[in-house]
């Protein structure tokens, strides 16, 4: 029998308490980092036989204070476990981690479940990895912190299926210090290409379209820049920048070199169909759909776009082949969109549309 600690900060999360609580009982013991809550979350989670500690990281960053929350541990715990208040593992959690774990291990990457809709199927998903050894282990940067191991010699990681973590976020909280912290960040480390993407990205969600465009850039030329995912979303972003500026010829420039950088991704393809669509280019909009079906295998990535393995591709098909009277195919290509989305409205309405287009007289 390993060692096991849980280990969290929060804020203001009395609403999660009794969920998380229960979801991390498994653990031998739990250890929160409160920076400030005014709520009942400290109270709640005590109640609950949870080791809170209370502390106002000022100026705020996340690394400091995931890693004050790590020094509550004590250090003869085995296995750390990280997560946030607002998450959830599925039951059974540490006998699966107890049959993976072996003495040479240092990390284990698992099951993310990042968004799922109202039927609590994943909408993005992929590996995360915050299980890790006591020792070895320090979070760095503002924010979007990353776990960094710290010994000479290699960091041994294992990844698994069999242990899955559902988040369930409160959409109503800000991200109004994510900008400031990754401005932080890369110029605490200009050459760190991960922290540029995210900066780049961010600058996108402020449609700051040209400072995004700069960063972005920066981010490609980066020589440690070199993941082909990442690279892709960086040149999608781009695009996308464009796009709202207009500049349509070089928004599909931005979109050719995504595919030609990951062309085993469906989203450079989708994001481009998109584009066509929205500029009236029904045929070159089927061709990148046709293009984006080839792909099968979807990556278990933190870059995962929603748009590329729902309904989407399917709606955009059923309207080009709609719009070439291929009346058939267009009512295939909407059941299709409506395997995965049953209870949107247009598409439903789109095929009753489609249906008395195909009883009308030929």
């Amino acid at each position: 029998m390993h060692k096991i600690a849980v280990y969290a900060i929060c804020k203001n999360e009395e609403q999660f308490v009794d969920r998380w609580v229960k979801s991390m009982s498994e653990a031998d013991k739990i250890f929160v980092l409160d920076t400030g809550s005014t709520d009942n979350t400290v109270e709640k989670l005590k109640k609950l036989g949870v080791n809170v500690t209370q502390e106002i990281i000022n100026p705020w960053r996340f690394d400091i204070a995931r890693n004050k929350s790590l020094d509550l541990v004590p250090k003869d715990y085995d296995i750390c476990v990280c997560t946030d208040l607002d998450e959830v593992f599925e039951d059974g959690w540490r006998k699966k981690l107890e049959e993976i774990w072996d003495n040479k291990i240092t990390r284990i990457g698992y099951n993310y479940n990042w968004s799922l809709d109202e039927n609590n199927n994943p909408i993005v998903n992929f590996y995360i990895e915050k299980i890790h050894t006591r020792l070895n282990y320090i979070w760095t940067h503002p924010v979007h912190e990353v776990l960094t191991y710290t010994k000479n010699k290699q960091e041994i990681k294992k990844f698994t299926d069999e242990i899955t973590l559902n988040h369930y976020p409160d959409s109503t909280k800000s991200r109004g210090s994510y900008l400031p912290l990754l401005e932080l960040s890369v110029k605490e480390n200009p050459d760190d290409d991960r922290n540029m993407h995210y900066l780049g990205r961010e600058y996108m969600y402020y449609q700051k379209w040209n400072e995004s465009i700069d960063t972005l850039i920066k981010h490609l030329n980066l020589p440690s820049a070199t993941w082909k995912d990442e690279r892709c979303a960086s040149m999608r972003f781009i695009a996308r920048c464009y796009q709202n500026l207009n500049r349509f010829n070089e928004a599909r420039m931005w979109l050719n070199k995504a595919i030609n950088e990951a062309p085993y991704l469906r989203d450079p393809y989708i994001e481009m169909a998109l584009l066509e669509y929205n500029q009236n280019n029904l045929l070159e909009v089927k061709k990148y759909c046709l293009e984006a079906l080839k792909i099968k295998t979807h990556q278990k990535t933190y870059i995962n776009e929603v748009f590329s393995w729902n309904h989407t591709v399917y709606d955009l098909l059923s309207l080009c082949y709609y719009h070439e009277n291929d009346i058939n195919e267009s009512l295939y290509y909407v059941n299709k969109a409506l395997e995965l989305s049953p209870n949107d409205e247009r598409l439903i309405n789109n095929k009753k549309i489609i249906e008395n287009m195909q009883k009308l007289p030929k």
